[in-house]
């Protein structure tokens, strides 16, 4: 198996939120363009401790990523990594922790924003460092890295529904209006994205609480949406582990790696 992937993480975007205000996704589920599936976040939901098992297959407790303040490279094999040893170009528009993670830590905005270097894992990168960074611009970085590099593997990571829900809450409607912008925003983005034929994922790192915020064991903080798009999924009802969308990715990708993946999933 070899195809492009996108993987779109909406930071901090509730499975319940998802489900009752993502009206164009829920649009495609009913035209049976894609299937929906409830993933429960690993342990602490925090967000760099999620990007790190999302994009490397292993726990926070696995992978010493365990909270937001840990500033280093990642110690494992990512996607990003093994796509790049295996000759894939790979892209990302994301929150600067992504680089941290794959690329140069710390980051420095003057260096590390606009990234175009064959040598590292993540190949051409868009970075942002504020949390307010529009959506709507996040998907245009997106989209220019697809039509300009064209990667084998494009990550596209918002963060304005986990600002929100930092801001406001769970039960506020500035976050559920928040998960509705990006609903809005996807539905310019995934037509020619499917049309195209990349198989597409898109998920979220973790919920939200009325605390304004997550990291313990809340079912709003741990259950996330999972949505995949494409010919190469089976979308049919099968139990997925977080855990296990990085092996996913791989195969899809046509990658050799060791990471855990349902099988049944993919056709």
């Amino acid at each position: 198996m070899n195809n492009k992937v996108i993987l779109v993480v909406l930071d901090g975007l509730n499975l319940k939120v998802a489900q009752d205000c993502m009206g164009y996704l829920t649009g495609l589920i009913e035209h049976k363009i894609a299937s929906q599936y409830a993933l429960q976040s690993e342990l602490p939901s925090l967000s760099r401790p999620l990007y790190e098992c999302i994009l490397t297959g292993s726990s926070p407790i696995e992978s010493g990523i365990v909270h937001n303040q840990v500033v280093r490279n990642s110690h494992l094999e990512s996607i990003f990594s093994l796509a790049n040893k295996q000759g894939k170009k790979t892209a990302a528009a994301a929150y600067h922790w992504v680089s941290e993670l794959y690329n140069i830590s710390p980051y420095n905005a003057q260096r590390d924003r606009h990234t175009n270097n064959l040598a590292l894992n993540i190949q051409h990168g868009l970075f942002y460092h504020w949390d307010h960074y529009p959506d709507e611009a996040l998907f245009l970085d997106g989209e220019y890295l697809r039509q300009e590099y064209d990667p084998d593997f494009l990550l596209v990571h918002p963060m304005n529904i986990d600002n929100a829900g930092h801001r406001y809450g769970l039960d506020s409607a500035e976050y559920r209006n928040s998960a509705r912008r990006a609903d809005i925003v996807l539905s310019d983005f995934l037509p020619q994205w499917i049309s195209l034929g990349y198989q597409i994922l898109i998920t979220s790192d973790h919920g939200m609480n009325n605390d304004k915020s997550h990291g313990g064991t809340l079912k709003e903080e741990r259950e996330v949406p999972l949505y995949l798009i494409g010919d190469h999924f089976s979308h049919k009802a099968h139990t997925i582990k977080q855990t296990e969308l990085c092996g996913m990715v791989c195969e899809l990708l046509g990658l050799t790696h060791s990471k855990p993946f349902k099988k049944e999933c993919l056709k």
